[in-house]
């Protein structure tokens, strides 16, 4: 037996492949169910596989990983011509990377951690019409008893080799930081000759900002809690061909260098967007309890703390033997970032509260309990979230208690819209609706007056989308008044507002002549009417001249010898009767 024996390439096969056209990777996986002893043939190629023992969970290696195994090979007569556990060390190589005979790589990649099988490999798939003299015969079977210790995962995180990542240690759970997330990692940065050039045995830093060089950021986001990797990072993803110079306790690095990070994710805080334009950011400290949240409407009890930038606290509530801060959600009893911030936080958690001045205190300085806000200030709040009791939503009451909730949340809206919150105004005539959408376990009297405040709560809503510019929205509600009052002259009249912003003008007109038609003598909608008749007069006469001018060229081309025939030109009405009018606004609800 040859002590130094290995796996070479045979080339041989590696020929016979290309001209077959066959590639390792153009092979389906093999994945077949095996019972222990039961003997199975897996892909295309004759290969042969028997289950020793039963692996361990479902994961196996992918190409690019190194696995570590134990081996015995003979041939088919029972000869042994190598085994490592004779040698008394586990074989190491890369899976897929033709550091093996094919028939391992094809063999190994069905096997889970710990399994242990044994392997008929033809010589097509081994090595071939020369064999490896003196030990293997030409076009000789092989078998191989093979048992898989473990393996490192190594990706190729950018799909271009620039990061190379190798699994050391597996991470917990299945979470991976996100861009916006703030991570605290241990790393080592060595040249490939083994000089250090940057380490930390402890930095916190966003994702986003990244740090050191960009291989990192990228990193950490393929990463879990607690997981060590290996990066090789070529000089794309670290300094480029300028390099960087030495400077404190970090080494000089050479353009176009190649170097390994031994980095460690030990753990993270989430950041998320409370608003979409991302001026208003929170950070978990502390996780909370559960999934429930508060909801609009909701009394929260937190502990706050709120800071300038330069450290400066201006409000303190809850602390030192302090009760709990109160405030309902959504009713403006603390600025707008702070209350959806804490909207969106869970009983129990801890939280650092980013918020820009749209959604602080504005361009004003703003005296506060401890010291004054400067205007145009972006404000830190550490808020914990001690406990809340949610707004009562309409499963939770009675049908009379439904009919008075949306009678309060009306109210609520009209007195927003008065004050000129459209958008808050909104949300209580849609809380309104909501309570009352559902009537079929209402009595007859309930289902009137359920009936007349989905039609006011909606008139009042389109209203506020109008204000709002959302006339896609308005023209919904107001199609669902006329669902249930098909001669309601507001909802015509909202309606036709909408289409004419929509630029659907026909439709307009169709809403505001049956408006008239139900209340000829409305004032407000026969001032509407004759506006809206001049405007469509002015988008005629516009139109007039851009064909005109457009028939004039033509003309011209005619005279000068241009094509002979043209078709006769369109006729423009001028006497369209349509409205327009983007005036008017809506009246206050009712």
């Amino acid at each position: 037996m040859d002590e130094d024996f290995e796996f070479p390439v045979d080339t041989n096969n590696v020929a016979a492949e290309e001209e077959m056209g066959m590639h390792m990777d153009d092979l389906p996986e093999p994945d077949p169910i095996m019972k222990v002893d039961e003997e199975k043939e897996i892909g295309k190629n004759g290969i042969k596989k028997k289950l020793l023992k039963e692996g361990e969970g479902w994961e196996k290696p992918n190409k690019g990983d190194e696995v570590e195994v134990h081996y015995v090979g003979t041939l088919l007569d029972g000869t042994q011509f190598d085994s490592s556990r004779d040698r008394g060390t586990p074989f190491k190589f890369k899976l897929g990377e033709g550091q093996v005979i094919t028939g391992w790589d094809e063999g190994i990649k069905t096997m889970k951690k710990g399994e242990k099988s044994l392997f008929t490999i033809p010589p097509e798939m081994a090595y071939g019409e020369s064999g490896s003299p003196p030990t293997i015969p030409l076009n000789a079977t092989l078998q191989f008893e093979v048992e898989l210790l473990s393996w490192n995962s190594v990706k190729d995180i950018c799909k271009d080799g620039g990061i190379c990542k190798k699994i050391l240690v597996e991470g917990e759970g299945w979470q991976n930081p996100k861009h916006l997330d703030e991570v605290f990692v241990k790393y080592e940065a060595r040249l490939e000759d083994g000089t250090l050039v940057s380490k930390s045995d402890g930095v916190e830093f966003p994702v986003k900002d990244g740090y050191f060089c960009p291989a990192l950021a990228k990193a950490v986001k393929t990463m879990k809690k607690g997981e060590k990797v290996l990066l090789t990072v070529k000089p794309q993803y670290a300094f480029g061909d300028t390099g960087k110079a030495a400077s404190g306790d970090e080494g000089g690095i050479p353009p176009n260098a190649t170097f390994q990070i031994n980095l460690e994710l030990i753990s993270w805080k989430i950041v998320s967007e409370v608003t979409n334009d991302k001026k208003v950011l929170k950070t978990i400290l502390k996780e909370g309890e559960g999934y429930d949240r508060p909801n609009d409407g909701a009394l929260v009890k937190v502990k706050l703390m709120g800071k300038l930038q330069d450290g400066t606290v201006f409000v303190k509530k809850g602390h030192d033997e302090e009760e709990p801060f109160e405030f309902k959600i959504d009713e403006e009893q603390v600025i707008d970032g702070l209350d959806r911030a804490v909207k969106k936080m869970k009983k129990g958690e801890v939280a650092l509260i980013t918020i820009q001045p749209e959604y602080a205190f504005g361009s004003s300085d703003a005296p506060q309990e401890l010291a004054v806000v400067p205007g145009n200030s972006t404000v830190y709040y550490e808020v914990e979230l001690v406990s809340f009791e949610k707004e009562k939503e309409s499963w939770d009451v009675n049908t009379q208690e439904k009919i008075e909730a949306a009678g309060k949340k009306k109210e609520q809206g009209n007195v927003l819209f008065k004050a000129g919150k459209y958008v808050r105004a909104s949300k209580r005539y849609e809380k309104a609706v909501g309570f009352i959408e559902y009537d079929s376990s209402f009595s007859d009297d309930e289902k009137q007056q359920a009936k007349l405040l989905k039609v006011n709560c909606n008139l009042n809503n389109a209203a506020c989308k109008l204000k709002l510019k959302e006339y896609q929205e308005a023209a919904k509600l107001c199609t669902k008044v006329l669902e249930i009052d098909s001669k309601n002259v507001k909802a015509l009249y909202r309606r036709a507002q909408a289409y004419i912003q929509l630029v659907d003008l026909e439709l307009a007109e169709f809403d505001i002549k049956k408006a008239l038609e139900i209340d000829p003598d409305n004032r407000d909608v026969k001032l509407e009417y004759k506006v809206l008749k001049e405007k469509i007069r002015e988008y005629n006469k516009k139109d007039a001249q851009f064909y005109g001018s457009i028939f004039a060229k033509m003309s011209k081309l005619e005279q000068s010898g241009g094509p002979k025939n043209m078709a006769t030109p369109m006729a423009i009405d001028m006497c369209a009767d349509l409205t327009f009018n983007l005036s008017l606004s809506p009246k206050i609800p009712f």
